[in-house]
């Protein structure tokens, strides 16, 4: 039988909560206070990368970008889902394998999607 938890048990992790939000709010108060004050023109800027802003910022770019981008993360974190099964390989045995086949199977399938949907055609 296991142990009850008590409040006491949490009190490392309040413990820890407060000393770093005592830590965050101490070092925006100092750095109010210590920080210069002194406010120019250029300080009131809008800095991108050292190059002034010509025209209107919000100017409209292809979505395949961002398409792409997605499946590249979707993809990878797919991967890192196999990790453990490659590390855990041996002591898996077949459940293991025929687990990851039904995985690698739903992966196959998103990925012929992608392909018929023509989302990685530039044209």
């Amino acid at each position: 039988m296991q142990a009850q938890s008590t409040s006491i048990d949490f009190l490392p992790i309040i413990f820890q909560v407060v000393v770093a939000l005592g830590f965050v709010v101490t070092t925006l108060v100092a750095t109010h206070f210590l920080g210069p004050k002194r406010k120019t023109s250029d300080k009131l800027e809008v800095f991108e990368a050292g190059v002034k802003s010509v025209g209107n910022a919000r100017q409209p770019f292809s979505i395949k970008y961002f398409v792409v981008a997605i499946l590249f993360v979707l993809f990878d974190i797919e991967v890192i889902f196999m990790y453990p099964w490659a590390v855990n390989f041996r002591a898996l045995r077949m459940d293991g394998m025929i687990e990851m086949f039904i995985f690698m199977g739903t992966l196959l399938l998103g990925f012929i999607y992608v392909i018929k949907k023509k989302v990685l055609d530039w044209n």
